[in-house]
């Protein structure tokens, strides 16, 4: 029997079906797929945003943590240092620098951020990912008195997780080469007769320099003018141009200029003298009773960087100090090595803030 050519044949009739089934199976299992993905892309976002929780919230599991600090360092390390370069404290960080990359095989690069006494470098810190591949290298004021000096200041020092203290060194009383008094109590009588003239500088506000100073102003009943400057290296180059007549600096730094006679050392704020200054006397000897001062320089973490991470840099970090290489280098400065652990260097900075605190409560040093 033949069919009308208007009637579509036998087999497209059954087909028809099996092509529309298929046709929505198909479209079923796009979404299908498509919805998958949505499922799958939803779950990543969510792990993802537990993970970033967790790290803001100090809940990291501990297995993660480990985990972290197994395969660290995979990259390079950056080490802000707080002062401009040829400082005391860019000094030290150079040296120690150059021995973790050798302990931990990775390149350790130092910047100088400079400013606000440390303020600028020490907040790009606090705020970097806290992985151990942004450090802070600062001296004292950062890491303890700042938000005391500083009306308006956006991190917190005691939120640092501190890896170690690198070195200390004494602060010595120096004077520009020509300045009329040639020992320390010379220097005071002058003081006394001369309120207000005589100008000291220091490496910021804030600075041992600063506070050292401000403790003499005090306990001498002398009136000082302060001028501070942005670091060590442009400080003293204006003590010895003769613009600044005089500064309490680390002795790393100052003992160069005094044997090159570019200025001089009157007194040591140390309880005893001075073995590679035998001939200079302790300000107590001058008549300042129970004078000591000092400076430091550490190395810090971001706040929440993982505890494993911190031990880890910590290893390398006292490793490096204790090498004789860097213990030569360092006693050609009048370095002492510190180190320690990190419970250590946090119960050394908590001790400082507390001293230096004080000096600014009772000294009447103002906030900016």
């Amino acid at each position: 029997m033949r069919q009308s050519a208007t009637q579509p044949p036998i087999f497209a009739k059954q087909a028809a079906p099996r092509c529309r089934d298929r046709w929505f199976s198909a479209i079923i299992s796009q979404n299908n797929a498509a919805s998958l993905r949505r499922r799958e892309d939803n779950v990543r976002f969510c792990l993802a945003f537990l993970a970033a929780l967790a790290i803001a919230s100090g809940t990291l599991p501990q297995t993660w943590a480990q985990d972290a600090a197994a395969n660290y360092p995979n990259r390079p390390i950056r080490i802000i240092v707080c002062v401009p370069a040829g400082g005391g404290v860019d000094t030290v960080t150079r040296i120690v620098a150059n021995g973790l990359q050798e302990k931990l095989g990775q390149p350790v690069v130092v910047e100088n951020r400079a400013g606000a006494a440390g303020n600028i470098g020490a907040e790009a810190v606090f705020t970097s990912d806290p992985d151990g591949y942004t450090l802070l290298a600062a001296q004292p004021s950062p890491l303890t008195v700042n938000p005391l000096l500083y009306k308006k200041i956006s991190f917190d020092p005691t939120q640092f997780e501190p890896v170690a203290i690198m070195t200390t060194v004494a602060n010595v009383l120096l004077v520009r080469s020509d300045f009329p008094a040639k020992t320390a109590q010379e220097f005071i009588a002058y003081a006394k007769a001369n309120p207000g003239k005589i100008n000291y500088a220091s490496q910021g506000i804030g600075t041992t320099s600063h506070l050292t100073a401000a403790l003499f102003e005090k306990v001498t009943g002398t009136k000082l003018v302060h001028v501070p400057y942005k670091g060590t290296a442009p400080a003293l180059n204006d003590l010895i141009a003769g613009h600044v007549d005089m500064i309490f600096m680390e002795l790393a730094s100052a003992i160069k200029l005094h044997q090159a006679g570019k200025a001089r050392i009157l007194a040591v704020a140390t309880a005893k003298r001075i073995p590679t200054l035998p001939d200079i006397p302790t300000l107590e000897e001058a008549g300042v009773k129970n004078f000591e001062s000092g400076t430091w320089n550490a190395i810090a973490a971001p706040p929440k960087t993982p505890a494993a991470i911190v031990a880890k840099l910590n290893k390398a970090v006292d490793d490096v100090l204790a090498s004789k290489d860097v213990q030569d280098k360092f006693a050609k400065l009048n370095l002492h090595p510190a180190g320690g652990s990190p419970a250590a260097a946090a119960a050394f900075i908590k001790k400082e803030t507390q001293t230096w605190g004080d000096v600014i409560k009772e000294a009447h040093v103002p906030a900016h």
